[in-house]
């Protein structure tokens, strides 16, 4: 297997290296979906890819289909190798500016040193997990700590579940989960007091709700053993789930204008754009968990496509409109 790191080493610093129609700011499943649409639209396409997928604790990724249960960071290897043939180019490093220039193309600029201009930009740069900062919890993220029933859920079907409680969603969280084992416990923790229609609702389908706050989480054997409460009460657990909060990777855009909004669902913040992208400052588009912080992996892959063709049809009509210019 593969690491994140195995891209084309950055060019010489001090200059501008490339010029092309395209500069995709982050190499997760969203900017090389995106980047392979381009490439076969053979439009120039550069990606830059600081190298740490939000999922690369994950063993496995899973709802891709035909590439169900695929190591996450053989899914970016095989992407990498797809795009490279058909002529895309993607190098390592950490973009820190975006700027527009006074012909409306942008200069992006890495850490190390390297610059870059392009007439469109695409901004996959996904989001940041905040979650309570409990005592093994972090240790086990995306293990056996886990927030998506529709990527562990299978994996950690019929075990003895734990529901970490830290906002109003807590009971539903744990009614969804109910779906994947009979062994659900609600732990309060932070989580208001379930109302009297949830305490019904959660005691028709036999979860346990437990009060007080959680303390650590136990490990033996390299996993999850228990929930140690203040109190010091240890109820023997398998698998924790949490609601994280998430926020997008936005702060690269904030300069150009960008809005970020509230989820609907109150869970986190991304960027606002129409359906296919575009932020609606011109020439900016995103993709992925910076712009819906709920998508999974094969949605995230399939906002980059649609992306990719709403910059190719912008691109196309600028082309057609220098070409009339020309005349």
């Amino acid at each position: 297997m593969t690491t994140p790191a195995e891209a084309e080493p950055a060019p010489e610093t001090g200059n501008v290296a490339d010029r092309v129609d395209v500069v995709v700011v982050g190499g997760g499943l969203a900017g090389l979906g995106a980047a392979l649409t381009l490439g076969r639209a053979r439009r120039s396409v550069l990606v830059i890819d600081a190298g740490h997928p939000r999922n690369a604790p994950a063993a496995h990724s899973h709802g891709y289909l035909t590439r169900d249960g695929t190591p996450p960071l053989e899914l970016l290897r095989l992407g990498r190798q797809e795009i490279r043939g058909y002529g895309g180019r993607i190098v390592e490093g950490t973009v820190e500016t975006i700027e527009r220039l006074d012909d409306g193309r942008f200069r992006i600029t890495t850490r190390e040193g390297t610059s870059h201009e392009a007439r469109r930009v695409l901004v996959t740069t996904g989001l940041v997990d905040q979650y309570p900062h409990i005592p093994g919890l972090h240790e086990r993220w995306g293990r056996d700590v886990v927030h998506c029933p529709y990527c562990f859920g299978w994996e950690h079907r019929d075990r003895a579940l734990a529901v970490l409680g830290t906002g109003p969603g807590a009971a539903t969280q744990a009614l969804m989960w109910r779906q994947w084992s009979q062994d659900v416990v609600l732990f309060r923790h932070t989580a208001p007091e379930p109302t009297e229609e949830e305490l019904a609702r959660l005691a028709a389908r036999g979860v346990t709700v437990v009060p007080g706050e959680v303390a650590a989480i136990e490990v033996s054997d390299d996993r999850v053993a228990g929930v140690r409460l203040a109190s010091g009460e240890v109820h023997p657990r398998e698998a924790i789930v949490i609601g994280p909060r998430f926020t997008s990777r936005h702060e690269l855009l904030d300069p150009l204008g960008v809005k970020v909004v509230e989820h609907p669902l109150g869970i986190g913040r991304q960027i606002e754009a129409d359906p296919n992208g575009f932020t609606g400052v011109p020439g900016v588009w995103v993709a992925g968990n910076v712009f819906d912080v709920t998508a999974g992996v094969m949605q995230s892959a399939a906002s980059g496509v649609t992306a990719a063709a709403a910059l190719n049809a912008d691109l196309t009509a600028d082309d057609t409109e220098r070409a009339l210019l020309a005349r």
